[in-house]
């Protein structure tokens, strides 16, 4: 018995969960697996009963074949009923049996997740599942063997029971090298699984997800619908290469050799393929040969696919892609450019290449194309022509180490493949002229290796190569990267330097090609969409696989919202054009901080800069209610080192008002604003961790060539005196929230692409009801870790400040979580949401705690526009929210308008909310009003943000901890905006 309650739940990199009570462990009859070294779970079968709105699940556990013990749980509620003295319990999507003699969780039986044709049974285990009947539309009813698991099919479309095989049919996952590859490539993947429907646990908004709100207006979108003329099946096939075959060209190559078999329409994804046809078995093994050695592959039928099923989207992706191709364009990373009507600039030795990028996603109208115009931009030179640029230049310095700075990080394109890649470093001691082994055993030098796959001539043997370690992604930070070489002479260079960017002309004429406004970027698209549908080849492509592009873009209805009032002191008002710097200069602030000890630190020749600035803060800050007194200006040369000696030599001086600063510096209300010459990424950093770790006190860098700016010394010495203002601890206006006693919390993470260190997770929340005091803490994590490990002890002191600032702790929780993409929502859920829930239950038992989580999303495609008199095209107003035709079934999702574009210099970007958790039951009105006002209340902008504050706030935190600290600020700092 101890055995069999070892095996409960196994699964891959988990441990087991804890023992099963021995009655409820004898009433389960969990089967044992053959192999010692994997573990097969308990053998499901269901049937589902429906009776009105509630569906009864009858779980039969035990062997296949057998009988064992029907677990029934029931819809309607959170509850059902288990076996001896057991019961099952619904937390968020798992269900969990719980001993009632115990009051404890035992184990985990699986999830419940309901989609759009219904319910189904889950038992949750990477994406393995057992489907519905209506989920697997005809798919044959024989059992799949998944990572050490025999899933056994339901019920056959037709009603009848499946017919599995029996389990000594199969052999265990570590017996069978099929289900060892089937595992590493994560064949068969499920896109449902990928989009977590999130809004089936939020039982106020399955009705509906719309709001009433704001006054309509009529919006066009950058979406257009893809329909499908047919109700024929699709056919999905497994691929299995027997030996293994790693390179996907390889694998690609030897199946257009079976164009018999499989005829001229197939879409194959690297690990599976969509037909349109049925091969007329479940299984079929034909035998190729890759350089006459004889290669097997294996044909398995995973499932039959309607054709709008969202299963087939990546296969649609893929072959829009392929359509693209076909329309001469070159992909460059993820977007197709044309690089014949690139536009040259010579002058600065810039190209511009245009092109679009495209996808194809579910949402409630059915399946769309989403496109967008996209811009690519390249350097006239290579990467060994900076490489010989700076060694002419450097004239006994360091060459190296200028042309490392200069490198790494960047990004260069290779022309001869079209890909990207980012420089990681370079190495000296190699040449093309340097041999490799390749993947037959043979070496070949870097020259020969070109000319032979590429027909590329090398011209000049005597420099280095370049680094990469391959694609940086988020999600596969543990993955280990492959180092590839790259010759410079083949590498050309994109993107802007900071030289290029401080040139206003260039970025003049370079912004006249990619700036577009509403009207020109949607001319751009109806002709790229009218180029689609003009082409013989694209059309043909989409008449195979029954598609069909409707004419024209979505058209639906949106709603503006009302302006939000801005209370600053004793005045209030509106947003006027999202903007309120006028407004903010000329009163007094909600709480104005003096200044009356504080340093300026400049270098020498800009004595009298420093001064000026004094004159003009002490200009500007009376009316806004804040005093200025003299600070002492102090020389420093332009080095990390002469500002921080220039700093502790003055705090050991008979004035002494900066001794014991470590713990004295807030309450003294000292500040350090230094006056930089330059934008020397090492100084600003240097100063910064000095001033934020070493002695801790808010401080400001302002560049020269700022204050040098002619008919501006008014606007920026209002912008300096108003950051300076709240990383005292003053706040600038408030707005009415709408929403009493409520903590929001803003979450974000830096990842440091270019030299891979730490990553960085910011974490801000509100410690009163008025958003102007807040509470800042970081986590430091493992490069590329996204999720949030340690949000328990940043809540826990977030909320002790709360209590202590508001006598008691606040009613609900409101969290903004910017970084995340649509495929870790459920990752998230499971953690993130599950450390907030369980720590809330545990401090507050007896005063209950609301929380809701939201997904922010800014890296966005979708556009929308306005109509204007004359039919041009303009960009919706501040306020404008879409919750309809383009939003998803499965989510509580919606977009906002926030920002406001003025005419002619571009297309405004909306953003994406998602509502993952809603222990608060907020109403789609109450959601949308509260995210726009909180776009308003971040200090260091008077005008509304794309994004609710605390997400900005924490994205600030997270960049400066990720760029300059690379370490946690003082604690004594978690009180200010320091990083504003």
């Amino acid at each position: 018995m101890a055995e069999r309650q070892d095996q409960v739940g196994l699964r891959a990199g988990r441990a087991a969960p804890q023992p099963l009570p021995p009655t409820l462990g004898a009433s389960l009859n969990f089967a044992r697996c053959d192999s010692e070294s994997a573990a097969l779970g308990p053998r499901w079968r269901r049937r589902r009963k429906r009776r009105g709105s509630r569906v009864e699940i009858e779980i039969g556990v035990g062997p296949a074949g057998g009988g064992g013990e029907k677990l029934v749980f029931r819809h309607r509620g959170a509850r059902g009923e288990g076996p001896e003295g057991t019961q099952l319990w619904a937390h968020h999507t798992q269900i969990f049996l719980i001993s009632e003699e115990e009051r404890r969780k035992v184990s985990c039986v699986g999830r419940v997740q309901r989609t759009k044709t219904g319910d189904r049974w889950s038992r949750g285990l990477r994406g393995h599942r057992i489907q519905d009947s209506d989920d697997r539309q005809g798919q044959s009813s024989r059992p799949r063997q998944t990572a050490g698991y025999t899933t056994l099919g339901a019920r056959s479309a037709r009603g009848g029971e499946g017919t599995p095989n029996a389990s000594k049919e199969l052999k265990p996952a570590s017996e069978s090298q099929e289900s060892l590859l089937r595992k590493k490539r994560d064949v068969g993947r499920d896109y449902r699984d990928f989009v977590v429907n999130t809004r089936q646990n939020l039982v106020h908004v399955r009705e509906s997800t719309k709001g009433t709100q704001g006054s309509p207006v009529m919006l066009f979108s950058n979406h257009v619908r893809l329909k499908s003329c047919s109700q024929r099946h699709l056919y999905k096939y497994n691929v299995i290469y027997t030996p293994d075959i790693e390179d996907g060209r390889k694998r690609e190559a030897l199946l257009s050799e079976l164009e018999k078999l499989l005829g001229n329409r197939c879409i194959y994804d690297g690990n599976s393929l969509l037909l349109p046809h049925s091969l007329g078995e479940t299984k079929k093994e034909v035998v190729s040969k890759l350089k006459n050695e004889p290669v097997k592959i294996t044909f398995e039928l995973s499932r039959e696919l309607q054709t709008t099923s969202p299963d087939c989207l990546r296969y649609y992706n893929i072959l829009f892609r392929k359509m693209l191709e076909k329309m001469d364009l070159n992909q460059i990373g993820r977007n197709y450019y044309n690089k014949n009507k690139k536009t040259e600039f010579n002058e600065y030795r810039l190209e511009i290449w245009p092109g679009y990028v495209t996808s194809i996603l579910p949402y409630e109208t059915g399946l769309t194309l989403c496109a967008d115009v996209s811009h690519k931009l390249l350097r006239m030179e290579t990467a060994y022509d900076l490489i010989s640029h700076t060694r002419e230049k450097a004239r006994g310095e360091d060459a190296k180490e200028k042309i490392l700075r200069k490198l790494v990080g960047s990004s260069v394109l290779t022309k001869y493949n079209n890909r990207t890649y980012r420089v990681d470093d370079i190495i000296w001691e190699m040449s093309p002229s340097s041999t490799f082994t390749k993947s037959d055993g043979s070496e070949i030098s870097f020259v020969d290796y070109y000319k032979e796959r590429y027909g590329t001539v090398v011209t000049t043997l005597n420099q280095p190569l370049l680094i990469t370690k391959g694609k940086w992604k988020k999600s596969r930070q543990d993955t280990p990267h492959q180092p590839i070489m790259l010759v410079p002479e083949l590498c050309h260079l994109t993107g802007l330097t900071d030289d290029m960017r401080k040139d206003y002309r260039m970025m003049r004429d370079l912004s006249t090609h990619t700036r577009m406004d509403p009207d020109r970027r949607q001319h751009k698209l109806l002709t790229f969409m009218d180029a689609l549908r003009k082409n013989n080849t694209v059309q043909k492509e989409l008449r195979d696989w029954n598609l069909e592009l409707e004419e024209g873009f979505l058209s639906f209805s949106g709603r503006t919202l009302q302006d939000v009032r801005i209370h600053q002191g004793r005045r209030m008002f509106d947003n006027h054009k999202a903007d309120w710097s006028k407004n903010t200069r000329e009163a007094p602030l909600l709480r104005a901080m003096s200044l009356d000890h504080w340093l300026i630190v400049y270098t020498k020749g800009n004595y009298e800069t420093a001064l000026t600035l004094q004159q003009n803060l002490q200009r500007v800050t009376p009316k806004m209610g804040i005093t200025v007194r003299n600070a002492k200006l102090l020389e420093a040369a332009d080095t990390v080192q002469s500002y921080i000696r220039t700093l502790e030599k003055h705090a050991s001086q008979k004035h002494r008002w900066l001794e014991d600063l470590e713990f004295l510096s807030l309450k003294l209300k000292n500040t350090v604003l230094c006056l930089l010459p330059t934008d020397n990424k090492e100084i600003y950093d240097g100063i910064k961790r000095y001033l934020c770790i070493n002695y801790p006190i808010p401080s400001q860098c302002v560049l020269k060539r700022t204050l040098d700016r002619p008919k501006t010394p008014v606007t920026i010495a209002t912008k300096i005196a108003l950051q300076m203002n709240c990383k005292l601890g003053g706040a600038l206006w408030k707005v009415d929230i709408g929403l009493q006693n409520a903590m929001f919390i803003g979450i974000d993470c830096f990842h440091d692409i270019e030299r891979r260190r730490k990553s960085v997770a910011g974490f801000v929340a509100s410690i009163d009801p008025d958003l102007t005091r807040w509470f800042s803490q970081c986590i430091i994590q493992e490069s590329g870790q996204e999720l949030v490990k340690g949000l328990t002890t940043c809540l826990y002191t977030a909320l002790k400040l709360w209590s202590e600032q508001n006598s008691s702790p606040p009613r609900s929780i409101i969290v903004y979580r910017d970084g995340v993409g649509d495929g870790q929502l459920q990752a998230l859920i499971d953690q993130e949401v599950k450390q907030m829930e369980s720590y809330l239950e545990n401090s507050y038992r007896g005063q209950k705690v609301r929380l809701t989580f939201i997904v922010v999303k800014k890296r966005i495609n979708t556009r929308f526009f306005i109509e204007k008199d004359g039919g041009r095209l303009n960009n919706p107003s501040p306020g404008t929210v879409i919750d309809l035709k383009v939003t998803r079934t499965e989510w509580y999702d919606f977009f906002i308008v926030s920002q406001s574009v003025r005419e002619g210099t571009g297309t405004v970007t909306p953003t994406h909310y998602n509502v993952i958790h809603d222990t608060l039951y907020l109403s789609p009105d109450a959601v949308q009003g509260l995210t726009y006002r909180l776009c308003h209340m971040y200090y260091n902008f008077s005008g509304i943000i794309r994004v609710p504050a605390p997400c900005h706030y924490a994205h600030k935190l997270a960049y400066l901890v990720g760029q300059s600290l690379h370490q946690q600020p003082h604690e004594s700092l978690s009180k200010s905006l320091f990083y504003l």
